[in-house]
């Protein structure tokens, strides 16, 4: 039997690339965190329930050669705001994240007027699974993270009852398959003390 090591230093060898593919209990890992995915949309809807907001799960868009999915784009048409919605199981590439909300907060606008929505301001959401490993990473990168999201989950609920201007945020939310997931469980992340 060979060490990852060893193949990995014959695979260099020979000029092969390795691709891994990780398993869960039988069954391929995408389709956990496809679950865990599906799980943060459901207690992301809920935080809207009873609110006069439209929501756009899993948006696809194609502009100018730019394409991808926003998570969700919410609506607010009483105020004409506009909300991107990034949902993230793990945080692993913060740079990635940032670029990836400002591309779609650039792009948003658009998006929305092809659905005939009037649009007076834009807003950012990244929402992270609550969990040890995500609080570390935001607390490593709490610096930058803040200046591209200064607003938290507090702020979010209160906003999202009447979102008169724009706002970028970045909280945790509870994982619904574990029955813990209502409005009450965005949380505010915190900067950790020096």
């Amino acid at each position: 039997m060979l060490t990852i090591d060893a193949v990995l230093r014959v695979a260099q060898a020979l000029e092969i690339r390795v691709d891994w593919t990780p398993r869960w209990r039988g069954g391929d890992l995408d389709r956990m965190l496809n679950a865990g995915h599906a799980a943060m949309h459901v207690a992301v809807a809920r935080l809207f329930c009873g609110r006069p907001w439209l929501l756009s799960p899993e948006t696809t868009f194609a502009i100018y050669g730019e394409r991808g999915v926003i998570d969700v784009l919410a609506f607010h048409p009483p105020r004409g705001s506009l909300l991107v919605i990034e949902l993230k199981t793990d945080l692993v590439d913060v740079q990635g994240l940032i670029g990836s909300v400002d591309r779609y907060r650039r792009l948003a606008p658009r998006i929305a007027s092809e659905r005939g929505w009037k649009v007076t301001s834009v807003s950012s959401w990244v929402i992270l699974r609550d969990s040890p490993t995500n609080r570390r990473r935001v607390a490593a990168h709490a610096a930058i993270l803040r200046v591209a999201f200064p607003q938290d989950g507090r702020t979010m609920r209160r906003w999202l009852r009447d979102p008169q201007s724009s706002v970028a945020a970045l909280s945790c939310i509870a994982d619904a398959r574990r029955g813990s997931a209502s409005s009450s469980g965005v949380h505010r992340i915190r900067r950790p003390t020096a």
